[in-house]
């Protein structure tokens, strides 16, 4: 299936890469993964094999990064980012154990998933013990605005889970719920890995808000990216099929977009796909047909593009240096990921 074409780059344009800010962040990102290889361990066997197997699975350890450039970038000369960024990423794990249970996935990141191989029940219980771990590391800390800013980011993680499940399937969905799903579920989290950096580095109260906005902002484009992913072949590289959260009945923008565009014919097709879940041979090709036919991938990477530049804009506080344009450069990379 045709994808939009892309929104910025010029012919020829080499693609922005995540490298060039893992590069900057590399010593430190040596001693956040020793951090979550220490902190994984227990005497109960199981909870470091099933916790070792989605953390070895694979990702770009995008959250714990940003927090370790975003305290950099602040100024901070010390290592408590370091902790932090592992205390990020034990709660993202710890959310992908739940979503997978929740969502009944097979498959992450090409393997098959935790819940797959080790059951329901135990993907919860260390989901939750990696929650408990990430809560360790912050009282380790020892700062109540670090505290306050990642355990309220963790609620609100969970305030979007629920969120979803009220809105799955539902083909009333509007734009605005969708958007306040994913920017609980999934920005939240973005927003605060990159707040600690500032507070880290005792920076004020605007350069807080700057690097919360920068990730929030990032964090709303990269999962818009992930929406319009779940309909292109390049899933195949991602370790997932094509059309998984039609198959789901998941409502993200692309679907919201197509059935507020579409006509009564159209839109009693999404409402028995994706709200009935009366599925049939063909109904995903022709999906993708009402798709293209209303640009709703092409507005959804578009949407994507405006969150980027609020993104971009948010770093403009912070002096011209290396770090602070790898930053601006990642926002490239999550959005060009649909290409």
């Amino acid at each position: 299936m045709a994808i939009a074409a892309n929104l910025r780059k010029e012919p020829g344009e080499k693609a922005k890469s995540f490298d060039s800010l893992v590069a900057l962040v590399q010593d430190d990102l040596e001693k956040v993964n020793r951090q979550i290889v220490e902190r994984m361990h227990s005497p109960v066997d199981l909870i470091p094999q099933l916790a070792g197997h989605i953390i070895a699975a694979g990702g770009k350890r995008l959250r714990p990064v940003l927090t370790l450039a975003s305290a950099r970038l602040a100024g901070h000369q010390g290592e408590r980012h370091v902790k932090l960024a592992a205390c990020v990423e034990f709660i993202h794990t710890a959310t992908l154990l739940h979503d997978d249970v929740v969502d009944e996935s097979e498959l992450r990141r090409g393997q098959a998933s935790a819940n797959a191989l080790f059951g329901n029940k135990p993907s919860v219980l260390v989901g939750d013990f990696l929650f408990s771990r990430s809560f360790e590391l912050m009282v380790e800390d020892g700062s109540l605005p670090v505290l306050a800013i990642l355990s309220r980011a963790s609620s609100i993680i969970s305030e979007g889970e629920v969120l979803q499940l009220i809105t799955a399937n539902d083909t009333e969905t509007t734009e605005e719920a969708y958007l306040e799903v994913i920017r609980s579920k999934t920005a939240a989290l973005f927003a605060a890995a990159c707040r600690i950096g500032a507070v880290v580095a005792d920076r004020p109260q605007a350069d807080e808000e700057a690097l919360d906005s920068y990730g929030l902002n990032l964090g709303i484009a990269f999962q818009l990216i992930d929406d319009v992913l779940d309909y292109s072949a390049k899933q195949a590289v991602l370790g997932k099929t094509v059309g998984d959260d039609f198959r789901e009945g998941k409502i993200t923008l692309p679907i919201i977009l197509a059935f507020r565009r579409g006509d009564d014919e159209e839109r009693e097709f999404w409402r028995r796909t994706v709200e009935r879940l009366e599925q049939q041979d063909g109904d995903l090709e022709h999906a993708f047909h009402l798709m293209e036919k209303h640009g709703t991938l092409n507005d959804t990477i578009a949407r994507a593009r405006e969150y980027g530049d609020l993104a971009v804009a948010a770093l403009d506080v912070f002096p011209d240096s290396p770090l602070k344009q790898a930053m601006a450069d990642v926002v490239d990379f999550c959005i060009e990921r649909a290409y």
